[in-house]
């Protein structure tokens, strides 16, 4: 960390040298009026050269009059501009229209929902290419780069790469919609994101869009708080490539290459793009090794036609560390360490962990859009995903750990008292779908857009051995699918790459084996009526649901499919928006949902028995919101009311050292297994107000800054399901818990953010961005976290080269200040009498997650 911080002071000593400003101007998408971050800016013949900033501006010292100036950018036509000695300095705004591969096909957005102008009824906020590649590279998660968004909170837990989570608007990310270029990747079974299987988007993703709310998106996903797009370039119009080399704090080293063959006869066109990384995790006994591929490949056989084929995946394994209790964090010594992780220790002279993650998930993509005429067109994207891996942990008995509370594998292999093993928990799927849309501009006023969703997954869960640590096997007993029971004797890898085919065949698998077929069907319509300023849109969504579950362990032969269960749904929205002028634009919408049950709450625990207390959740949204935008300034305010009834929380119980879990009702259960999960059935309402802004101070220097009240309330008393079991889980106890007073937890319900980026020079620029966040509550809601804020500082030196290449340094300080606070607690144990009892006003027998201290990053990245 140290030399890392060192680097960093280095560089921006270094990065003080510059020259004054020549020619200026701004770079802008002709046809939204987009700033282009990032566009390239060269004098032919000499080695001059800058980039635009994140507005779009630029400004050049040119060697010599006349000059010849090329603007470019990927998927844009290029344009080049002729300086004498009569030109103004300022050329002002420089618009670039796109290629033939240009941004509306780069971005795929034939089956895209994404805002592209202010006047749909949306709140929205776009983060560009730019921002995630000088801020979310290296050690830090994707999902980062939203949090000094409003209403976005996202707690990276800590744990280990990619374990972060994501709420928006309060709702956690199992009721956000996460779409791929338009494509739906929530998991099918329990709607979660798995940011460690999307780790790659960083290198490839063009820009991140948060609809929160509704948001404009036609399919009937879990757009319950938001709608986050992932747009994800296909191939690009340009030759040329990079590379680039990150080094962090915890031994983090990162190295990647693109190329991009460019258009090449006007046809068709490559991109492919490789990462490895590494890292010894923030946490202790949080190590981790991944990769990333792409490869993109564009075909236009006519010119109403595009096709693009698109294989990416990022297989990684990571080390993972999960809340303790807060007296846990407290070393020999007597102080607080909240790096501490108990799920690690040293095996045969060498560092070994109980929990590791490992996943494969390569994703296949196949777009086609048809321009059928001037008025209408029509596009479809067919995908399919292959995920293979699990995660590892500890079964078959009792370990004995050391006197600093880390496990003693070796001890616990010599001991015989206990069979424990390391076993891996396997999650593999085979996911296809389609979706299709066809746009017609009916009247001058009037565009119709109408479509479906297709989805097949089947999903494939069972256990293995992974480590005997010298035993001769593991027998596995008392499952009526085989009654004689059998021994494993053979070890399956816990590693990505392995986990393609190396994983238990039927008659090796251990604890639990069930799957389960997923079939899902979906129409979409929207008709938009847009004339003057004035604009609205009726939108509305039908599907179906069917769950087949299979139960290969605990159910005899001949009875181990389920009941096919069919759950429809629908959602509903109205949105309209008005302009009083070019400053100032009013909106409204509202809309209704009947989102299905999530397959994991369909069936009671590891059963085929269908659970009776599951229906369909029922949301009702209402927003209001205005936009001003000036030349140098401007201000969204968005006020929200969600209301979610019949809400099923599946919440999955972590349990302690000693055997123990909390439960909501704040009761410490004994687990009988090692995967213990209540069901909370529950009524939610969310409401709120969010500000954003920005004022461009000069050419140099903006302000921006963001506010979120919000008030998420728990509704009524919560009726709880317990399951546990060691194998199958079934129902183990049922109780209710008041709801009175009780707020939803996990993330903030205030928060605010203010930064300030200041362009120190035409290659030298910094930014700094200052968060607080209030009002947190543990995931049960039952108490109240500390406050705390964070500072985070970005700084960045381009050097134009020759030919338009161009060499940058990144640098990135995350908690400058080294802030110590609670990012998510998961008990609710009221405070002590005694504050020796208590840190912070919280009670340290709470089950807490600190989140990092200070880190840091440094990229190194040339691009050609």
């Amino acid at each position: 960390m140290k030399q890392v911080l060192l680097l960093f002071i280095l560089f921006s000593s270094f990065c003080s040298l510059g020259y004054s400003q020549t020619i200026s101007g701004k770079v802008i998408d002709a046809n939204t009026d987009e700033s282009l971050i990032g566009a390239t800016i060269s004098e032919k013949g000499t080695s001059s050269g800058t980039v635009t900033d994140f507005e779009g501006d630029f400004s050049l010292a040119i060697q010599k009059t006349p000059a010849i100036l090329t603007i470019s950018y990927v998927g844009y036509e290029a344009k080049s501009i002729t300086i004498n000695e009569s030109s103004n300095a300022d050329l002002g705004t420089i618009s670039l229209s796109s290629s033939a591969f240009g941004l509306e096909e780069v971005v795929i957005t034939g089956v895209m929902d994404i805002v592209q102008d202010r006047r749909t009824p949306v709140a929205v906020s776009t983060i560009t290419s730019a921002d995630i590649q000088a801020k979310a590279v290296g050690n830090v998660e994707l999902p980062e780069i939203a949090k000094a968004t409003p209403s976005i909170y996202v707690a990276n837990q800590a744990g280990g790469y990619g374990d972060s989570e994501v709420w928006t608007r309060g709702f956690d990310q199992t009721n956000t919609a996460f779409l791929l270029n338009g494509q739906p990747i929530n998991g099918m079974e329990d709607g979660k994101m798995y940011w460690s299987n999307w780790s790659g988007l960083t290198d490839v993703a063009s820009a991140i869009q948060i609809q929160r709310g509704l948001g404009a998106s036609k399919l009937a996903i879990s757009s319950v708080g938001g709608t986050w797009n992932f747009i994800m370039k296909a191939t690009d119009i340009a030759k040329g490539g990079n590379v680039s080399t990150t080094i962090g704090n915890d031994n983090y080293n990162k190295v990647g290459a693109s190329y991009s063959t460019g258009l090449i006869d006007d046809k068709w066109g490559l991109t492919v793009l490789f990462s490895n990384w590494s890292g010894d995790g923030w946490g202790y006994g949080a190590k981790g090794q991944g990769q990333t591929y792409f490869i993109s490949g564009g075909y236009k056989p006519a010119k109403n036609h595009a096709i693009n084929l698109l294989i990416t995946g990022a297989p990684q394994w990571h080390d993972q560390k999960f809340t303790n209790t807060i007296n846990s964090y407290y070393n020999a010594e007597g102080e607080l360490d909240p790096r501490y992780n108990s799920n690690w220790g040293i095996y045969d002279g060498k560092y070994f962990t109980e929990r590791r993650n490992y996943y494969h998930k390569p994703i296949a993509n196949l777009n086609w859009d048809w321009d059928i005429n001037a008025r209408s067109s029509f596009s479809t994207v067919l995908y399919g995903s292959l995920g293979r891996g699990g995660g590892t942990g500890g079964l078959g008995g009792s370990k004995i750990r050391t006197e600093s509370g880390l496990i003693n594998f070796d001890a616990t292999a010599v001991d015989t008292s206990t069979n424990y093993i390391r076993r891996s928990s396997v999650n593999n799927h085979n996911w296809f779908g389609a979706v299709l849309k066809y746009e017609n501009q009916l009247t001058n006023t009037l565009h119709l857009s109408v479509g479906s969703d297709l989805r097949r997954y089947y999903g494939d869960h069972f256990r293995q051995v992974n480590e005997l640590f010298g035993r001769s096997g593991f027998t596995q007993r008392g499952i009526p699918a085989f009654p004689n029971g059998y021994t494993i004797r053979e070890e399956f890898k816990a590693t990505p790459w392995a986990s393609i085919s190396n994983y238990a065949p039927e008659g090796k698998r251990i604890a639990y084996n069930n799957a389960e077929t997923i079939r899902y069907a979906g129409m979409f319509g929207q008709l938009e009526f847009a004339k003057n300023n004035f604009s609205a849109y009726l939108q509305g969504a039908i599907s179906s649901q069917d769950h087949v579950r299979h139960e290969l362990f605990y159910e005899t032969k001949g009875n181990q499919d389920s009941e096919k269960v069919v759950n429809d749904g629908y959602n509903a929205k109205l949105g309209m928006s008005y302009s009083i002028s070019d400053n100032h634009l009013f909106f409204a919408n509202t809309g209704i949902y009947s989102r299905q049950p999530f397959h994991d709450v369909v069936f009671v625990g590891n059963s085929n028995q269908v659970n009776e207390n599951t229906n369909n959740e029922e949301i009702f949204g209402v927003e209001l919101g205005y936009k001003f935008t000036s030349s140098d300034f401007y201000a969204n305010v968005n006020v929200y009311r969600t209301a979610w009834n019949n809400r099923v929380d599946f919440n999955s119980l972590e349990v302690k050292p000693d055997g123990t879990v909390r439960l909501t009702n704040n009761n410490v259960y004994t687990a009988i297994g090692m995967d213990p999960y209540e069901l909370l059935f529950q009524d939610q309402l969310h409401t709120g107000v969010e500000l954003d802004l920005g004022y461009h101070v000069s050419d140099q220097f903006r302000l921006k800054g963001f506010a979120s009240l919000g008030n998420w309330e728990v509704i009524g008393d919560r009726d709880v399901e317990l399951y546990d079991g060691d194998g199958a889980r079934q129902k183990v106890d049922d109780y209710t818990v008041s709801g009175d007073d009780v707020k939803v937890g996990g993330a903030p319900q205030t928060s605010f953010g203010v930064g300030a980026h200041w362009k120190i020079t035409n290659k030298l620029a910094a930014e700094a961005n200052y968060l607080y966040f209030a009002n947190l509550y543990a995931r049960n809601g039952g108490i109240e976290l500390p406050a705390y804020g964070i500072m985070d500082l970005n700084m960045s030196y381009t050097i134009p080269l020759s030919n338009g290449h161009v060499f940058r340094i990144i640098g990135n300080v995350y908690n400058l200040l080294d802030e110590l606070y609670i990012s998510n607690a998961r008990s609710s144990i009221p405070a002590s009498n005694s504050e020796s009892e208590n840190w912070k006003g919280i009670n340290k027998e709470n089950d807490v997650m600190f989140g990092k201290t200070r880190t840091a990053n440094i990229t190194l990245k040339y691009s050609f």
